[in-house]
């Protein structure tokens, strides 16, 4: 048996492991677009670094574009298998797909404009609609905590991870040769404390696992709610400064959560009188989602349900729908605050509004979660005072702020937690992915004090599962 990593590998994105087995069986975890790499990004999207006629079944993780979005590629390109996941992963993942492939049309018909003013040859889309609803034909749903049949080597169980409605660690059993083999692929780990959600499941001792790492070397804040500092901003840029508040946000999951604490503001009596906008059709379809998964919500969310039918509404708030009104909104004056995708800056509408805000030092920009430092966000964050929107050089004149208590990924301390129910000494080896390479490096060495025999994956490089230790800290 063996292990590929082709994708998520020394990055946070583009998460896709394949697991050969010794008969041919291939069962791939997870098949992510690549997002905010720059250059590289087009290239890694179009190369697997394998054959998608030869996957027999892919298992999936959660719905984030960066586990989901080439999933209609890989069965444009041949894969027939069954595509496993949750329910809400399902709901969640259709109404991603369909717009990643919205986005693709367009900013393809665009870059088409200018490369054909410079005799270019045209781009291609990697997918469409067509080729989104042809995939969505090989989804079948799984329940948590509920063994799955694979074949006659392989047993599935998936299990909450508390980072996405949905989302799901996969525990693998399975047997070669008589001897069994035990895989834990992480997907992307919640938080224990989280926000919305319920924390992560316990899960039992595995031979083998493949973790994320993304916030390996890092701590949130224990004390710090989301809401206060929120309010914060919100006072400081629009009552007093009476600027715009922009929030890029990932239109499922971290808009809710933004939302959710708006609406706590309200309940609160301590909302300031604004407009709140969220332009995003796709944030606006995955609320209603959500709000068909409440039984997925933390205890303390439970309770406010007994008072508050909808924790994701309030006076203010309102949606935009096309594009005209987003084009309207990104020249509007008035203070207010807006929520747009996508959360790193590097697609999708809120390139509008921050374009149109960023020479203004009235407003504010707030990122609300991870930004690549090559993204726009990432970029903004490390404290350029130019960067280039729509071909044209701005000044950063805005301030840029970002939220980190508001991520949805553990933590050091969440990812420690996450597998202490295993003993290090039985764990043959633990493959970090899902991380910055500087970040894995740091939290390998605190896993390897711990026990931990640790090894951090290339892009596209195999490893040969054996019982005993192979690999050390790399």
């Amino acid at each position: 048996m063996k292990i590929g990593f082709h994708g998520a590998a020394r990055t946070v994105t583009g998460s896709k492991h394949l697991v050969t087995l010794e008969n041919g069986f291939r069962l791939l975890l997870d098949c992510g677009m690549f997002q905010g790499l720059g250059v590289k990004t087009a290239e890694l999207n179009e190369n697997f670094g394998f054959d998608p006629t030869t996957v027999s079944i892919l298992l999936l993780s959660h719905a984030h574009i960066d586990h989901s979005g080439l999933i209609p590629l890989l069965v444009k390109r041949g894969f027939q298998g069954k595509i496993l996941c949750t329910q809400a992963t399902r709901d969640l993942t259709e109404i991603l797909l369909r717009d990643s492939a919205g986005i693709q049309i367009n900013e393809t018909i665009q870059a088409n404009k200018m490369r054909s003013e410079h005799s270019l040859e045209a781009y291609e889309p990697l997918y469409d609609e067509q080729d989104v609803e042809v995939c969505l034909q090989q989804f079948e749903t799984v329940e948590y905590n509920v063994p799955v049949k694979i074949n006659d080597e392989v047993i599935a169980v998936f299990q909450n991870t508390g980072h996405l409605i949905g989302s799901a660690s996969i525990h693998l059993s399975i047997i070669e040769a008589g001897e069994k083999t035990t895989i834990l692929f992480s997907g992307d780990v919640g938080r224990y404390r989280s926000t919305l959600l319920q924390p992560p499941s316990e899960y039992e001792q595995v031979d083998y696992i493949i973790m994320e790492s993304t916030y390996g070397n890092s701590s949130h804040p224990l004390n710090i709610s989301t809401v206060d500092p929120l309010l914060e901003q919100i006072k400081a840029t629009c009552i007093e400064r009476k600027g715009k508040l922009i929030i890029p946000a990932f239109s499922v999951g971290r808009t809710q959560e933004v939302l959710y604490s708006l609406n706590q503001l309200e309940l609160e009596h301590r909302l300031p009188e604004l407009k709140y906008f969220v332009d995003s059709p796709l944030g606006a379809k995955a609320t209603e989602v959500i709000k068909h998964y409440m039984e997925y919500f933390n205890d303390r969310l439970q309770s406010i349900l007994q008072t508050d039918d909808d924790p994701f509404d309030f006076n203010g708030l309102r949606y935009v729908e096309s594009s005209d009104e987003s084009i309207e909104l990104a020249a509007y004056k008035e203070p207010c605050v807006i929520i747009s995708s996508s959360g790193t800056g590097d697609a999708g509408r809120v390139r509008h509004h921050i374009f149109s805000a960023i020479e203004d030092d009235k407003n504010c920009i707030l990122f609300v979660g991870y930004c690549q430092d090559q993204s726009l966000g990432g970029r903004l964050l490390s404290g350029c005072k130019t960067v280039e929107i729509f071909g044209e050089t701005c000044s950063v004149r805005a301030e840029i702020k970002q939220l980190g208590s508001m991520s949805a990924h553990g933590d050091s301390s969440d990812l420690f937690k996450f597998i202490s129910g295993n003993d290090p000494n039985m764990v043959n080896n633990l493959f970090l992915v899902h991380g910055e390479y500087d970040i894995q490096k740091s939290f390998a060495e605190k896993l390897k004090v711990k026990g931990y025999n640790v090894y951090i994956p290339a892009m596209n490089e195999e490893y040969i599962i054996e019982k005993q230790p192979a690999l050390s800290v790399k």
